[in-house]
């Protein structure tokens, strides 16, 4: 699989691109949404995106991956896979933080490549970022399957995405779907913010 043509395809042909009414993890509004669990479900699609981005991010020394939980887990270890090195996650600690456990040990000057599934706000990848700046860690790359962001890149560091995609987005009080009528849904795995109209 070679270009973003391809990529698109998988989403598409796994459902995985949403059109309609959404709430984005921001609070925002959207027409549109990636929900690249439905591109991983298969395993064949998901090591095929994983080995299309390894080829992206081969040349960057890249020693470890880490994914933050828990839509980016399987691209990150397919990454990982393709790129034939250790693969590791965080978990929430009290604080709200991340922090490592499992016995998952991140080495001072370690070369990581922080892959996401998506980035949109890019929230989360800062917080992850921040943990390996804490750690003193050296993220050499990030990688996503789909880059949904404005600025494409996240804390200085630019994304190497499969696919760049825009949608337009609403604040919640100035979006001309819920002035139509029409309720957000709320597809991604957070909580927070709670749906306003």
């Amino acid at each position: 699989m070679s270009g973003s043509r391809n990529v698109e395809k998988i989403l598409e042909r796994t459902s995985a691109l949403l059109t309609g009414h959404f709430l984005l993890s921001s609070g925002k509004h959207s027409e549109g949404y990636v929900q690249c669990a439905r591109a991983l479900e298969h395993p064949n699609d998901g090591a095929a995106l994983g080995a299309e981005l390894a080829t992206r991010l081969a040349e960057l020394g890249v020693e470890r991956v880490v994914s933050p939980p828990l839509g980016a887990l399987l691209i990150g270890y397919e990454v990982a896979r393709g790129l034939g090195v250790p693969f590791s996650f965080p978990e929430r600690a009290d604080d709200g933080g991340f922090c490592f456990r499992r016995g998952f040990e991140i080495r001072p000057g370690e070369r990581i490549a922080v892959v996401e599934d998506v980035i949109t706000t890019g929230r989360t990848t800062a917080e992850l970022l921040e943990a390996m700046s804490n750690l003193k860690a050296e993220v050499v790359a990030l990688g996503a399957i789909v880059d949904r962001s404005s600025a494409h890149e996240v804390r200085g560091t630019p994304i190497v995405s499969l696919l760049r995609l825009q949608f337009p987005t609403y604040d919640a009080a100035d979006c001309p779907l819920c002035e139509s009528g029409d309720k957000p849904t709320k597809p991604g795995s957070r909580k927070d913010p709670e749906v306003k109209t």
